[in-house]
């Protein structure tokens, strides 16, 4: 790995527009991948941040781009991803979105049924000409089946290191507060993370990356 290597992190929820005033989205705050560019960036590392709507200030000596929808987040990521070293996929991606929003604002009176189609899968759609010599990390969010899913998805999408989150009421993974993740990595290690704050969770992620970049295949 490069002296200061180029690191690209992607942070909160994308939106989708309904019409000029609604839209579909999640309960992502954006905390952990703004937490991450800041840790990342008081190793020295060359940090590029993009995210979805987030109440959070960017880190400083960051290049900071905003995206709203799924679709600009996967144009940036290809553009981005060519000049990185690593990618940490930390946003919370619209699965979903309307075919085509309203120009103008529904009326609450109207009867309508929503059709939704699919957003695409960045990950999957990142080619194994992008991924080369790259670590390339993902998010698994899941209500049950939680390690099972995040090996499922750690497999299936070709990652390096996947953070596996549960959504439940002992652990609400959204925003600041203590959260238990695992660390899941490609060599079949795991770690598991007991109430830890996002800081510190932000570390652990970057120590294991830096782990896998000099771990021998």
């Amino acid at each position: 790995m490069r002296k200061s290597p180029r690191i690209l992190i992607t942070a909160g929820p994308t939106i989708e527009p309904i019409d000029p005033v609604r839209f579909i989205s999640n309960r992502s705050t954006g905390y952990m991948g703004y937490e991450l560019a800041r840790q990342a960036g008081k190793r020295g590392y060359k940090v590029t941040l993009i995210s979805g709507p987030s109440i959070f200030k960017a880190p400083s000596g960051i290049k900071f781009i905003q995206i709203e929808t799924t679709r600009q987040l996967c144009k940036k990521v290809h553009t981005e991803l060519k000049k990185s070293d690593i990618l940490i996929m930390s946003s919370a991606v619209s699965d979903f979105r309307t075919p085509v929003a309203s120009r103008n604002k529904i009326k609450s009176k109207a009867k309508i049924a929503l059709k939704l189609i699919k957003n695409p899968d960045i990950l999957k759609s990142i080619t194994k000409k992008e991924r080369k010599n790259k670590i390339i990390t993902g998010f698994s969010l899941e209500t049950e089946n939680l390690l099972a899913n995040a090996l499922a998805k750690l497999r299936k999408k070709h990652l390096d290191l996947i953070v596996a989150n549960k959504s439940d009421s002992k652990n609400m993974p959204f925003g600041k507060g203590a959260k238990t993740v695992y660390l899941l990595d490609k060599l079949g290690r795991r770690k598991k993370l007991q109430k830890r704050s996002k800081t510190r969770i932000a570390r652990a992620i970057l120590d294991t990356i830096e782990e896998l970049c000099y771990t021998p295949n």
